[in-house]
């Protein structure tokens, strides 16, 4: 086996030898025929491209491919760009539109606000809600205006629908607004068309109870409730909301919005006269003309 294998490589060699030559003088005839100026040699050159050329189309088939691939490729990586660039975009204006939509409901509620028709004879501030109480026992939120801003205790403060509560306690900068469901809020109403006269009492839940009705007959669902002005605690006519039967007891659906209060209109009332002592209650003693001669 051994002898075989020296035996054909010594055929082999001379032959690769002798084709490796042909390959190296041809190319160098090649070499020396593009090299030459002369008319003759670039006639023939002319004659040689004719004939080989059009021979090797299928040769330049797969550079063509190629380079349509290179080409496809690098309109690919240009689409693939630009798609990145409008997913940006797109991430962009999705904000935008939440910041718009944002935008948007803050002005319905204002808008809200100024639709809200009010007695020509009380003035308002309005403010901004800043937190809530987030206790099941108190339902109250937090306002950023205060006694700068001329804040009172016992003032009514509404939405853009309705009466929302009063403001109780009252700092330099915030003021805290007890709503209408909060179990310690009892507020006189008037329940219309029937003139019927009752209290509001919260009790922790959105419909908080109608209790002391004169007249409970009288009284139907879908009727108006609004503010009675009795005692001086709240502007009479204020919108409260409608009249309501849960497990057969009578309640007031209101007409405020408490799962979006954002704005709060604070209505400026009058000042009550205040008894400072235990005696400005009791009235003078009238005497009669004959006590004096006695």
């Amino acid at each position: 086996m051994a002898r075989d294998r020296g035996t054909s490589d010594e055929y082999t060699r001379p032959i690769r030898r002798i084709l490796i030559g042909i390959m190296v003088v041809l190319l160098l005839a090649i070499f020396l025929l593009w090299r030459i100026d002369s008319p003759r040699v670039e006639r023939f050159r002319a004659q040689l491209v004719d004939r080989v050329v059009p021979s090797f189309d299928w040769a330049l088939v797969p550079v063509a491919k190629l380079s349509d691939m290179v080409e496809n490729f690098q309109s690919y990586n240009r689409i693939y760009e630009q798609n990145q660039e409008l997913r940006r975009e797109l991430q962009q204006m999705k904000a935008w539109k939440e910041a718009a939509l944002q935008l948007e409901q803050e002005n319905a509620k204002l808008l809200d606000l100024n639709n809200v028709r009010l007695d020509a004879r009380l003035s308002y501030v309005t403010g901004v809600v800043l937190a809530d109480s987030g206790s099941p026992f108190r339902q109250s939120v937090i306002l950023n205006i205060g006694t700068r801003d001329g804040l009172v205790d016992g003032w009514a403060a509404m939405d853009g629908l309705g009466l929302v509560g009063r403001i109780s306690g009252v700092g330099e900068q915030t003021a805290r607004v007890i709503l209408l469901t909060d179990s310690n809020s009892r507020i006189p109403v008037t329940i219309q068309p029937s003139g019927q006269t009752a209290l509001l009492s919260g009790n922790n839940t959105g419909a908080p109870f109608l209790e002391f009705l004169e007249n409970p007959g009288l009284v139907r669902p879908s009727d108006r409730v609004v503010s009675s002005g009795d005692g001086g605690v709240f502007p009479a006519g204020l919108l409260i909301g409608h009249v309501v039967m849960v497990d057969r007891r009578l309640r007031v659906r209101l007409a405020a919005d408490y799962g979006r209060l954002e704005f709060l209109r604070v209505l400026r009332s009058n000042t009550s006269e205040k008894i400072s002592t235990s005696g400005a209650l009791i009235a003078p003693v009238v005497t009669t003309e004959g006590a004096g001669d006695d």
